[in-house]
């Protein structure tokens, strides 16, 4: 099996020089409050390995902590060991039990907290939690359970969302920790940054601005479904923006309107900071914002060859015609 990049794609990791990975390499080194940021032939932090953005902490904050943003250790040595007592592989607090096609020990959602010990990853708003609905967006969620209710969720392909259909899991999805795959390999030339995804292998390459603005957004009524990425150095952080997404992008509710904004900056020689803030005032009634550290590691990227062997897809349209009075 072989993963299939674009021509411009790999140019880029030529350019970048992935023959060798030296940076993963490395011994971590003693005295971290010493430690700078390593640097580019051409002066950008050196954002280059691949990382593990897995973590057993929440998206949203759980009721049973309250308005507390973070938690205790011994709380998270409860949480922690709550996974490990989990026989089907699923972190604390997921309220499934019925059996997975996953074996539990293909499942890989991490087995440790985020190191700040915060209850969630959303940070803002400080609830720790998803806005509400807007009154748009609560209309569209009202008509999606209506189309739902009354031609079944699969009467066609078109009815299941990217992932299962094996074409992208989308953004932010694509940098949300999940069942497997939660790993990126970020690739760097001066004028590009590649995120590729373990995921669907997803590449995106994203052109970099020497001021903010300056490169070409798609045209108005262009659109992708993983939209249109431009990024910029503010200081030692990556900052990369990103809309024109597609109306079957879907993250949460959100596609066309979506506005997504993340930021990558070295804390470690083994840590990069991540943030994203997604907007979209027909989706929700105020922006949002999760943050958590990503972990460095040898390797090696997989492919992910979703589209060879994928019965699933048949099945729940085959199950679907079976079940039909």
């Amino acid at each position: 099996m072989h993963t299939h990049l674009s021509r411009a794609c790999w140019s880029i990791l030529v350019a970048a020089g992935l023959a060798t990975q030296p940076v993963a390499a490395q011994e971590r080194e003693p005295d971290v409050q010493a430690w700078t940021a390593p640097r580019t032939a051409w002066g950008a932090p050196d954002l280059q390995g691949i990382w593990d953005y897995r973590t057993l902490t929440p998206l949203e904050r759980p009721d049973q902590f309250g308005g507390r943003e973070f938690l205790s250790s011994e709380e998270v040595a409860d949480l922690e060991q709550q996974r490990r007592d989990r026989p089907d592989g699923r972190p604390p607090g997921d309220a499934r039990t019925a059996p997975s096609v996953h074996a539990p020990y293909w499942l890989d959602y991490g087995t440790r907290a985020v190191s700040s010990g915060r209850s969630s990853l959303i940070v803002d708003p400080p609830d720790g939690r998803i806005p509400a609905l807007s009154p748009a967006g609560g209309q569209r969620a009202s008509q999606r359970a209506a189309r739902r209710e009354g031609r079944g969720p699969a009467d066609a392909f078109s009815d299941r969302n990217l992932w299962e259909r094996c074409i992208t899991r989308g953004l932010p999805n694509g940098m949300l920790p999940a069942g497997y795959n939660n790993n990126i390999q970020i690739l760097q030339t001066q004028a590009h940054v590649v995120i590729l995804n373990e995921m669907i292998h997803d590449a995106r390459i994203v052109p970099i601005d020497a001021e903010p603005g300056d490169g070409a957004w798609l045209a108005d009524g262009m659109s992708q479904w993983r939209g249109d990425s431009r990024g910029h150095w503010d200081g030692d952080t990556l900052v990369v923006a990103t809309t024109n997404f597609s109306a079957s992008a879907d993250f949460r509710g959100a596609a066309d309107n979506l506005r997504l904004v993340e930021r990558f900056r070295l804390t470690a020689p083994h840590t990069l900071d991540y943030s994203f803030t997604v907007t979209d005032p027909t989706t929700w009634t105020a922006p949002w914002t999760a943050t958590y550290p990503i972990e460095r590691i040898d390797g090696p990227m997989y492919e992910y060859a979703c589209h060879e062997g994928n019965y699933g897809l048949l099945n729940i349209l085959t199950a679907a015609r079976v079940n039909q009075p």
